[in-house]
């Protein structure tokens, strides 16, 4: 019975380190990222939407999405920074 008890509780503890323990710091790191959002940033929405913050409210953004158009979206759907996105696709280029 020890032994099975010993193996649960590893099981467990593997489990959290390399399932639990990464999404935790994953969704940390974009909470953040959103708090931090300014106007300006080049941004790209979940739905893979590439704009430019023209305002920022506690819940919304609105983007200029180019030629005039502008999007309300809410900031949680905001995924990562265009110019990192960017900079990324420029390096595994070369």
């Amino acid at each position: 019975m020890d032994t099975n008890l010993i193996f649960l509780v590893l099981f467990v503890a593997v489990m959290y380190f390399f399932m639990f323990l990464p999404q935790i710091k994953k969704q940390k790191k974009q909470r953040k990222f959103i708090s931090e959002l300014k106007k300006g940033d080049k941004v790209v929405t979940t739905g893979g939407i590439h704009g430019k913050i023209t305002e920022l409210k506690e819940l919304t953004a609105i983007i200029d999405l180019g030629g005039g158009v502008k999007m309300k979206i809410n900031r949680a759907a905001i995924s990562l920074e265009a110019t990192a996105l960017e900079n990324n696709l420029e390096e595994k280029s070369e």
